[in-house]
């Protein structure tokens, strides 16, 4: 490489910071700190009539969240500002009048409704809907005559004859005809350059050695090449990430679910867990190894390893990849992630929260099955109310046992006497309840399980049992057994 490395994510503010926004920023991100490049945030927020004001703040957010933290742009500055699009605008208009005095772009000044029927027209015949060149067809002096009268016009770019076509960093050598673009507007009427034209100006006003970016922008780079040529300028290189497609195979969207970088955050996402993931949506290491700190992404990433495919965003993989990194946290630090999704859902409130100690507990007893921190009372909800209610299919099951009652019983006077009440004597006396009884100790650990949490799935059952505390467990085994006395298909018949 003849110069540093420059790359740059330039988002528009019209929304949130979608997933593959965000997995182009990451390898842009990646790319740049492998090579001891600078990564540069441009806000392309020149559309002001879908620009959001919320959005803005969504994007650095987010990309702050992931850790993505840009050397140039917004809030950090840089040699080669403004940083916003919307403060260029001279810049481009200065570049779109350059290319009008060379003969290189031309005014156009047909009515927008008027150009919006003739691209129907033509798509109604089976034609692409290319603008068919009226105002390229003006003379100079009618061009110049209707500016002056006042006549409001847009500037297009006059593509040129042949074709356009560049190494990309992906996907090799890619070739578009000429003939299949169109004379694209480059200033609005309204003196706001399109996406295609200020992209370009920009990048070479900031340097910019390497746009990496999705390949649904592919069809621009051949438009955007021709422009750098027109000015003069050299193309910086290109790299056309794959598309992002839903579990169905179509285009990753709502529908699919959260697709939003900062509703994975309040859904209990770690950052560290996103950025592995996106960093494997469409690139991989060996094929095997899937776990990465992003300082091993930054030693390993490679856009030769990029795939020209499309990535599936997989739900369940992102769920078990954060469930790993979630087990890695230090106790504490889960049990502040579990405290703060509890407080701000007001899941939990009050007492329940305030004893910080037994949460610990309650956490470390989840233990691995626990992958966000909204599980936390799916695995542990009985230890925040008076009376569990059974969920009616473990309950139809414990209805079927006619020796459930009684055990109930027998091990809640069992457990209403041991001494220590510790881990270790409550195994002992619940094992020797089923030898006594000739029975496997989960004939009477499953009831008991249902009975103390209401459901057969739960943390070890001496855990729950030393959470719940002696008077608790000895209540609700008791409890339950009476209903279950009162219930009996035996009695009731």
């Amino acid at each position: 490489m003849t110069s540093p490395v420059r790359v740059r994510f330039a988002p528009s503010p019209t929304g949130y910071l979608h997933v593959g926004g965000a997995r182009t920023a990451l390898f842009n991100y990646l790319y740049a700190r492998q090579h001891g490049g600078t990564f540069v945030l441009r806000i392309e927020d020149t559309d002001q009539d879908r620009n959001v004001e919320a959005a803005l703040r969504g994007i650095l957010e987010g990309l702050s969240w992931l850790g993505l933290r840009w050397d140039e742009g917004p809030e950090a500055g840089g040699p080669h500002g403004p940083y916003f699009q919307s403060e260029r605008l001279k810049s481009y208009a200065e570049a779109a009048r350059r290319l009008l005095h060379e003969g290189k772009a031309y005014r156009c000044f047909c009515d927008p409704a008027d150009l919006k029927n003739r691209r129907e027209a033509a798509l109604a015949r089976g034609e692409p809907p290319k603008y068919d060149r009226t105002c390229f067809r003006l003379t100079k002096q009618e061009s110049d005559a209707r500016a002056a009268k006042g006549d409001a016009y847009a500037i297009r770019f006059l593509i040129p004859e042949g074709e356009t076509s560049w190494e990309d960093e992906v996907r090799g050598t890619v070739t578009f005809q000429n003939s299949t673009l169109d004379d694209l507007v480059i200033l609005r009427t309204d003196q706001h350059p399109t996406y295609n034209f200020a992209a370009v100006v920009d990048d070479d006003a900031m340097r910019i050695t390497h746009v990496l970016r999705g390949d649904d922008h592919i069809s621009n780079t051949p438009r955007q090449i021709q422009l750098y040529r027109a000015l003069g300028l050299t193309p910086p290189r290109f790299g056309h990430l794959p598309m992002i497609l839903g579990p169905d195979g179509t285009r990753l969207s709502k529908r699919h679910g959260a697709v939003s970088v900062t509703a994975f955050r309040d859904d209990g996402i770690l950052p560290q867990a996103m950025v592995n993931f996106l960093a494997l949506l469409g690139w991989a290491y060996d094929g095997e190894r899937e776990i990465f700190t992003i300082e091993e992404l930054t030693q390993v990433f490679s856009l030769d390893r990029v795939s020209k495919n499309p990535a599936i965003f997989n739900y369940e993989k992102l769920d078990w990849m954060n469930g790993e990194y979630f087990r890695a946290l230090p106790l504490s630090t889960r049990a502040d992630l579990v405290a703060a999704y509890l407080e701000s859902t007001g899941a939990l409130k009050g007492p329940a929260l305030r004893d910080r100690a037994f949460l610990e507990r309650a956490v470390e007893a989840v233990g691995d099955r626990m992958k966000r921190p909204r599980q936390f009372l799916e695995y542990a909800a009985y230890l925040y109310v008076e009376r569990v209610e059974p969920e009616p299919e473990p309950w139809a099951e414990l209805l079927a046992k006619p020796s459930a009652a009684a055990r109930l019983k027998k091990l809640a006077s069992l457990l209403e006497e041991v001494q220590p009440f510790e881990h270790d004597p409550i195994e002992k006396a619940t094992r020797g309840l089923a030898a006594s009884e000739g029975v496997k100790a989960g004939e009477v650990i499953m009831p008991a399980r249902i009975a103390l949490t209401g459901k057969k799935v739960s943390p070890g059952i001496f855990d729950v049992i030393l959470l719940l505390g002696r008077e608790r467990t000895v209540e609700r085994l008791r409890h339950a057994a009476e209903r279950l006395e009162a219930e009996s298909p035996a009695r009731t018949s």
